[in-house]
């Protein structure tokens, strides 16, 4: 070989050489990303498995997957304070990229580990009032997501009992003291309650035995019925609500279908897996550089009423035929 040419070979060959390291990093997969999912309910409930099996499904439309190229790391709570201030705390300590985290029961002590890994949140019921963000538009800080309602909205549970069970006049509303929004919310059932001609009875309860406490009590009442508010306690123990109201032959009016679904009378809500659907395309903007602070936080713009009929009948209660071919579901 000629010295022209030996030289021309090591030049190619020493020019290939400083390419391998080039297209090695190339080929070489971006981080995996992580997401934390802080769940006060338990884990082996049905609805709330549907809602995350919808993010993770609305997530891999978006291009994550779980395992390949993003992780997903889930704290359950339980309805139990103790247990998710706990989990909170371990889930901000694994430093994930962002935290979908669901209710205020969850939110408030996340809230406390955090101000700076972004957050996501849903089931939350008007996070302005509540004092969690600055403004719908303008949340600031480390926090957006999508709220259930404003508190006004929780006043439409008394319209839709009422028209559901007219001889209605005294209510107890079913309430966790222990979570910051469910004051306004009962507020604005009590500030409803005079256009209906009803007494409204704050019950505050914290587990099953309080709950069990609150309704055997409450039953003693004429002509009464419940309103339960959403919170992890209330959902994570529906059976029993449902099952006493039944027992005290008590009509009672709940946040979300599912709960009526189970056998209780007549719901007025959101659609709660959608929220978890819309949730994974933040999750997605925060992955791909977006801050939560600029991101508005999303209000509902549909609300479902359904009515169960089987539950209606075995009350007494004859369900007004206009109001049937109102709600978005029947079920008989």
């Amino acid at each position: 070989m000629s010295d022209i040419k030996r030289r021309e070979f090591i030049t190619l060959l020493g020019g290939a050489a400083a390419a391998w390291p080039l297209a090695a990093r190339a080929q070489q997969p971006d981080r995996i990303r992580r997401i934390g999912v802080l769940n006060p309910f338990a884990e082996n409930d049905p609805q709330v498995q549907a809602n995350i099996t919808a993010f993770r499904q609305a997530l891999q439309k978006l291009g994550w997957t779980d395992g390949r190229n993003v992780r997903i790391d889930y704290r359950w709570g339980g309805a139990d304070p103790g247990r998710i201030r706990a989990q909170a705390k371990e889930l901000v300590g694994l430093n994930p990229d962002v935290i979908l985290v669901s209710s205020a029961l969850a939110l408030q002590p996340l809230l406390q580990e955090t101000r700076s890994i972004p957050v996501v949140f849903v089931q939350i019921a008007d996070p302005v009032g509540a004092g969690l963000v600055a403004s719908l538009a303008h949340p600031g800080g480390n926090l957006t997501g999508f709220t259930v309602a404003e508190y006004a909205t929780f006043g439409k549970l008394l319209e839709v009992l009422k028209e559901v069970a007219p001889n209605v006049t005294s209510v107890a509303v079913i309430f966790n003291p222990d979570q910051i929004p469910q004051a306004g919310m009962l507020r604005a059932i009590e500030a409803a309650a005079p256009s209906f001609r009803v007494q409204v009875t704050a019950a505050g309860a914290r587990d099953a035995t309080e709950l069990e406490r609150a309704i055997d009590q409450f039953a003693r009442e004429p002509n009464g019925g419940l309103i339960v508010l959403p919170n992890p306690v209330t959902d994570g123990n529906r059976g029993l609500i449902i099952a006493m109201a039944a027992r005290h032959r008590l009509p009672a009016a709940y946040a979300f279908r599912h709960s009526v679904a189970d056998g209780g009378l007549v719901s007025y809500g959101i659609d709660l897996a959608d929220q978890f659907r819309q949730a994974a395309s933040y999750v997605d903007r925060i992955l791909k550089g977006e801050k939560p602070s600029e991101l508005p936080v999303q209000a509902p713009v549909k609300f479902e009423l359904v009515i169960n009929l089987r539950t209606a009948k075995a009350l007494g209660l004859d369900v007004p035929w206009i109001l049937q071919q109102r709600a978005d579901e029947v079920i008989e």
